[in-house]
């Protein structure tokens, strides 16, 4: 098979007893070759040895793949290598890149048998994929379609709950708390700490919470809810935007540093440099 300079590109296609596909091509910029004059049935998993960015999504996305895998490319400057999973994200695609040092760009072969994925976005992860598992395994998960979340993800995740019935709760933002929350959960989310959320917090006064401390930014703006619920006598604290992704409750638990902490939430033991895991075991002592 050739592209449109008539130049040979390296192709495989994997077909599954369901009837789904993958296809495995040495570069994005092939795709078109491949799927022209038609797009794919809408099953076909993607594996293409180019980087997981923004580009390259923009050539794989027009020919309606179920799912795609790239090389992360060392993550590069600003995310660029995998900026990609984020756009496929947003349009319901799941997407995963794999570790560069450990499949040959350029060679999907290569990727698709010695490939270990690296990134993943949240379509990609509800169809069963995590850091760690071979492209090949990944690449028949994602062959399987999935039940997606309509709307807006909220990642709403109980870790743990005292014996007492308080919880720690991961949610993406605070404008996705429950009324449950109200006064019993220790909550764990991804927005900033800043004038927008006090009245959210005041309206579902958790127990106590942990947010993201947003860069901190112009007049300590990502911190000020800190003091202003502190008022109000609710604990709370921030953890560093270069710790824990914004937008991901469950990295702000699983991933984040304490960066500040309100005297209500200083009295409970949390303080900065700690892990927000450990803060939100404090704060969730009774």
């Amino acid at each position: 098979m050739t592209d449109h300079a008539g130049q040979a590109f390296a192709r495989t296609i994997i077909d599954r007893d369901d009837g789904a596909r993958i296809v495995v091509l040495d570069s994005a910029t092939f795709v078109e070759g491949f799927y022209a004059p038609v797009a794919s049935n809408g099953r076909d998993v993607v594996v293409n040895a180019s980087y997981a960015g923004v580009f390259c999504a923009k050539l794989i996305i027009p020919f309606g793949p179920l799912a795609t895998i790239g090389l992360d490319c060392g993550i590069g400057k600003d995310g660029a290598g995998i900026a990609g999973l984020f756009y496929y994200e947003a349009l319901g695609i799941a997407a995963a890149a794999a570790d560069s040092m450990k499949a040959e760009m350029g060679n999907g072969l290569d990727l698709y048998e010695e490939g270990v994925i690296s990134r993943i976005n949240a379509l990609a992860e509800d169809a069963g994929v995590v850091p760690g598992m071979t492209v090949c395994e990944a690449a028949q998960r994602l062959g399987r379609p999935v039940s997606r979340v309509e709307g807006v993800r909220t990642n709403r995740l109980v870790v743990k709950t005292s014996p007492k019935g308080r919880s720690i709760v991961c949610t993406d933002s605070i404008a996705y708390a429950l009324e449950e929350d109200i006064g019993r959960n220790v909550l764990c989310v991804a927005g900033h700490t800043g004038g927008s959320v006090i009245g959210y917090l005041r309206h579902f006064r958790p127990h106590s919470y942990i947010c993201s401390d947003g860069g901190i930014g112009k007049n300590r703006s990502g911190l000020v809810a800190l003091d202003a619920t502190d008022e109000d006598g609710i604990p709370g604290a921030s953890v560093s935007a270069l710790s824990a992704r914004m937008g991901d409750g469950r990295s702000t638990y699983f991933d984040g540093v304490i960066s500040a902490a309100n005297a209500a939430a200083r009295a409970k033991g949390v303080d900065v440099g700690q892990s927000a895991a450990e803060a939100a075991d404090l704060l969730l002592a009774e």
